[in-house]
């Protein structure tokens, strides 16, 4: 499974390095697929960490043809956890096919784009756990600090 969970995320890397305005990537490459350049560029994603900044006391604006796919990633939890859900291999599922879309859409650049993506890679990270969940007690937990994922990127993001 962590051999799963690695590959996993440097697939997510890649689709990281989409966002500079560039053609989305094949989701089928692989680490050994990349460039010296696109490998790079999955290096600068990585670093992007630490806590989200506020543009001078105000939220960050997300581009609109990306908001779609937040949107419906937070009601597909909220929907889980209203309708106590139990099927927690489909909702990650369904999270995974939204954040895919979510990333094919970034168009961002700058500094936006680097505090969005403090937001995004721990919340992939989260969807990851969920995928990796060995039981509902463990899958609760994950959804929890997915929901305070998502409350945080209210607070950060319009």
């Amino acid at each position: 499974m962590h051999t799963f969970k690695t590959l996993l995320f440097i697939v997510a890397g890649f689709f990281l390095v989409s966002c500079n305005n560039k053609p989305a990537q094949d989701v089928s490459a692989t680490e050994e697929h990349l460039t010296e350049s696109e490998a790079a560029d999955e290096d600068d994603h990585a670093d992007i960490s630490g806590e989200i900044e506020l543009e001078n006391g105000q939220k960050w604006v997300v581009n609109e043809e990306m908001k779609p796919f937040i949107i419906k990633g937070e009601e597909l939890v909220n929907t889980y956890v209203a309708d106590k859900g139990s099927d927690y291999a489909q909702l990650a599922k369904n999270l995974v096919l939204e954040n895919g879309k979510l990333i094919k859409s970034c168009t961002m650049q700058g500094k936006s784009h680097e505090e969005l993506h403090k937001w995004l890679n721990p919340h992939l990270l989260l969807v990851e756990d969920l995928e990796d969940a060995q039981n509902p007690d463990e899958a609760n937990e994950v959804v929890q600090k997915l929901i305070a994922s998502f409350k945080l990127y209210h607070q950060y993001f319009n």
